[in-house]
């Protein structure tokens, strides 16, 4: 009886840890498997065509350096406490590590969106002219997709190249407004889509939206001076308290490494980096003012 005890205890543990072992394999392999793939099609939306394979290996570098990185700095190296809760908090920091390539894309996609609403409306102007100058509005397109910058050329060009492979002016057109997910495009979708329909003048309207979108851009630019202060004082409180941290272990290791291998420094730390985020997620919401 002594010994059946310890063997149940053993098989329990075996079977917990090879569940555990099965739920890792299958999210390591979703995440090689459609979680790449996905990523692969985001960045394919931005013209960029990176191999799923490469995404995948890049996020398991990317989770594997946070989890040490993280691990190495909260792990005493002399003794075995503090190791449980290292791991632990390494395992996060390398989850989150993980999400990377995705954080990547959705960064990009905002950037490559403003670069295409600033040229939106001088490619309103321009195709307003050629319009005026006898050019039917696929004519003014190509001329878009052959003098114009990139991001712009580039959307529209996969907008031309879609309707010379048979699909229609209008499918080929809400897949330029889906795929850029801009509102001022959006605009001039339908605004083209109604004049198709009702027979407008397509010159006069595109040179009222490009003075729509030059004064929003402007009343935008003015937020964000008089925000400035605000989103500024948001990453100061945000970055202050690790910057601290950081140089409490350098200066005097022996003192602070101590409170942040302890189970009270880890609560606090974790208490600490909760509050911050709410605080910048706060000061966030509060300068971010739709238009």
């Amino acid at each position: 009886m002594l010994i059946l005890i310890p063997l149940l205890f053993g098989i329990s543990a075996a079977g917990l840890a090879y569940v555990a072992l099965r739920a890792v394999r299958a999210g390591a392999e979703a995440y090689s498997g459609s979680y790449s793939r996905e990523t692969a099609r985001a960045f394919e939306d931005i013209f960029l065509f990176i191999p799923p394979k490469l995404i995948a290996e890049a996020g398991w570098a990317a989770g594997a350096a946070s989890f040490l990185i993280v691990f190495f700095a909260v792990a005493s190296l002399t003794s075995w406490r503090g190791l449980p809760a290292a791991f632990v908090l390494g395992a996060i920091a390398g989850g989150f590590a993980l999400r990377s390539p995705e954080l990547l894309v959705e960064f990009l996609r905002q950037r490559r969106l403003r670069m295409f609403n600033s040229q939106l409306v001088d490619t309103l102007v321009n195709m307003s002219n050629a319009l005026k100058a006898g050019f039917s509005i696929t004519q003014a397109i190509e001329a878009v997709v052959n003098e114009g910058e990139q991001p712009i050329a580039q959307e529209f060009g996969l907008f031309l190249q879609q309707t010379r492979v048979g699909v229609t002016f209008s499918e080929a057109l809400e897949n330029l407004d889906r795929r850029v997910g801009s509102q001022d495009l959006t605009l001039v979708v339908q605004a083209i889509e109604a004049a198709r329909r009702t027979g407008g003048n397509l010159t006069e309207v595109f040179e009222k939206i490009a003075a729509t979108i030059r004064e929003r851009m402007r009343i935008e630019g003015r937020i964000r001076t008089l925000t400035a202060q605000g989103r500024l004082q948001g990453l100061v409180v945000s970055i202050m308290p690790v910057i601290i941290g950081v140089a409490m272990m350098l200066v005097d290791p022996g003192l602070a490494g101590p409170f942040f291998r302890s189970s009270a420094g880890l609560f606090v730390g974790l208490a600490a980096a909760c509050l911050i985020g709410l605080g910048a997620l706060v000061i966030r919401k509060i300068v971010n003012i739709d238009i």
